[in-house]
């Protein structure tokens, strides 16, 4: 069955495919091989190769002699690829992904919370004013609430200034687009406003130590959300 990929036809085969190997369309019978997907989605053997090649750097691929190319097991998927993750999310069972995302949100968000007290330039505490500020406004109806929420703290990340701590925003982005939809529902209401302003304030008062408390509590409570279940909706 041919498929349309629009104007960019690697990234959408790498879309399809990527997508079917993590929710597990490959489960139980092997990956095509590269005659097998030209034919079923139309595309050309350079633009199927390209995608393969994608799809192997995330993790997902692997290729043997004689073999040819198969799915690797998830323990050797890239699971901080925005792409991957994203794909991971669209899976039925997510609730235990949600856990363990916001599990190592608590060993990073913290400690880049403490970090932007101790050296944010003026610029970057602003852009975590603008990103609360944008969180209030979501309250009245007036912005996006996913997207208020992901500016704050992608920009609590960028004021941290540790480059590796600001590589994660794209991990974050992604998943806090889910999580944030999942626990909003599970709970019956937007986030904590509050929680996210002591953050904020402690990071433009200087305080390290109540930075990293605050975050590490405002993330606690999202997974006590998580853990309480489908009970919480």
């Amino acid at each position: 069955m041919q498929q349309t990929f629009g104007r960019n036809l690697t990234y959408g085969l790498h879309e399809v495919l990527g997508r079917a190997i993590v929710v597990g369309d490959y489960a139980d019978r092997p990956f095509p091989n590269e005659a097998d997907i030209v034919r079923e989605h139309g595309v050309s053997r350079s633009v199927t190769r390209e995608a393969v090649k994608m799809l192997a750097v995330k993790g997902l691929l692997g290729a043997r002699p004689k073999q040819g190319t198969f799915v690797r097991p998830e323990e050797a998927w890239n699971l901080l690829d925005p792409d991957v993750l994203r794909w991971l999310l669209e899976r039925e069972a997510s609730l235990d992904l949600l856990r363990h995302f916001n599990e190592l949100r608590i060993g990073v968000e913290p400690e880049a919370a403490a970090l932007a007290a101790r050296g944010a330039s003026a610029a970057q505490q602003a852009a975590i004013s603008a990103g609360l500020a944008r969180m209030e406004a979501a309250e009245r109806g007036a912005d996006d609430t996913l997207d208020a929420d992901i500016a704050f703290h992608v920009a609590v990340l960028r004021a941290s200034n540790n480059p590796f701590f600001v590589q994660f925003r794209d991990m974050v982005s992604t998943a806090l687009r889910t999580s944030i939809r999942f626990t909003n529902k599970m709970s019956g209401r937007t986030a904590n406003i509050a929680e996210h302003r002591a953050v904020r304030d402690a990071i433009v008062a200087g305080d390290a130590a109540a930075a990293h408390a605050t975050m590490r509590a405002l993330i606690v409570n999202v997974l006590d959300v998580i853990e309480a279940g489908p009970a919480a909706a």
